[in-house]
């Protein structure tokens, strides 16, 4: 397997080297075969090239079995026309990765405020209210006069249906539950046909239980009782709150893997952001993106049809699990490492699996 490796800004370069690490002792471990490809985006990018992303960069990507993408500094990007483009939402919107997947869970040994839960928001990524992806050219949020501003959503079948297909299909390796979130009862239209697909697609899917939920209400829901939850489906901008909110319910968002996939491409990167203020302190928390990369791998073994990929995510989780019962992470998470140390005692305890 050949990732493409970019570190990203801020806190990004720290988290990704501790992210290699454990990515080595995986390959090692379980005989994997893995091959780096490092390169730049973000910041790093924009120096060197003018661009924050280039051509020749996505060319590299698609070559390639998949991508980390290190936190970037997303909020600092603001005018394309100057290279200073968001690189998430590029590789997002031109691989096609239409499905997020941020499995969020408790973890012993991290206090949390909620009973003890294990779910998954699944979150249709290429469309809905995202104003810089849902049109071919152009944005869809405009001003219209200087006090007046209009914003757009594009819902489609196709997506909706490929996005619930997804989450049907990981509900049939888990719980076999899913939980459809929407606004259905204020956009009748555009919620009313992701219900629909939802629906359809359920009826392939017979052993899985299926529910609903106003999205206000689910986020009621989600703080009262997340155990309820297995698999939870929704459109990008609910997804996008419902799924940061479901990771810091399990102790943090530090801890929330993330993965985007696509039918042919894959994405590992981490929930949060670039955390400026805290890079170079050697605080960072590492375990996002270390997770994050469990699921690329797992990604990959599904689609290749190679177990030991498989197997190698399952010890990155269950390695997760041991490290932050044993307070090998960093203080954010009750641990009592630095940030390069919480990677190498997660690499040292994955090789010793």
């Amino acid at each position: 397997m050949k990732i493409v490796v970019l570190p990203g800004d801020g806190i990004g370069p720290e988290t990704m080297a501790a992210t290699m690490e454990v990515l080595q002792a995986a390959s090692a471990r379980y005989d994997l075969g893995l091959a780096f490809e490092h390169d730049v985006a973000g910041h790093a990018s924009l120096q060197r090239h003018g661009a924050t992303v280039t051509p020749a960069l996505l060319e590299k990507v698609r070559a390639a079995d998949g991508l980390m993408l290190g936190p970037m500094a997303t909020y600092d990007f603001k005018d394309e026309a100057k290279g200073e483009i968001n690189p998430s939402k590029f590789f997002r919107k031109e691989l096609d990765l239409y499905a997020n997947i941020r499995p969020a869970r408790t973890w012993t040994g991290l206090p949390h405020k909620v009973g003890a839960f294990d779910l998954v928001v699944v979150r249709e990524n290429t469309e809905g209210f995202y104003a810089d992806r849902n049109i071919a050219s152009g944005g869809s949020e405009m001003l219209i006069t200087r006090d007046v501003v209009v914003s757009l959503r594009r819902i489609t079948r196709e997506c909706s249906a490929r996005i619930a297909r997804s989450a049907f299909e990981l509900a049939m390796t888990r719980g076999k539950h899913v939980s459809i979130v929407h606004k259905a009862n204020v956009l009748k239209l555009g919620d009313g046909m992701f219900i629909d697909e939802c629906r359809r697609v359920a009826q392939q899917f017979p052993e899985v239980n299926v529910d609903d939920f106003i999205v206000d209400a689910m986020m009621a829901h989600v703080v009262r009782a997340p155990q309820r939850f297995d698999v939870i489906v929704t459109t990008n901008m609910f997804g996008d709150i419902l799924s940061d909110l479901t990771a810091e319910l399990s102790g943090s968002l530090g801890l929330g893997g993330s993965l985007n996939a696509g039918l042919d491409h894959a994405m590992g990167q981490a929930a949060h952001g670039s955390a400026p203020d805290i890079a170079g302190q050697d605080i960072a928390n590492p375990f996002s993106l270390i997770l994050s990369a469990g699921q690329l791998l797992a990604w990959h073994g599904v689609r290749r049809e190679r177990p030991a990929f498989v197997a190698a995510a399952q010890a990155i989780e269950q390695a997760a699990a041991a490290a932050i019962a044993a307070g090998e992470a960093t203080r954010d998470v009750g641990g009592r490492l630095g940030t390069a140390a919480t990677g190498r005692a997660f690499a040292q305890r994955l090789a010793q699996r």
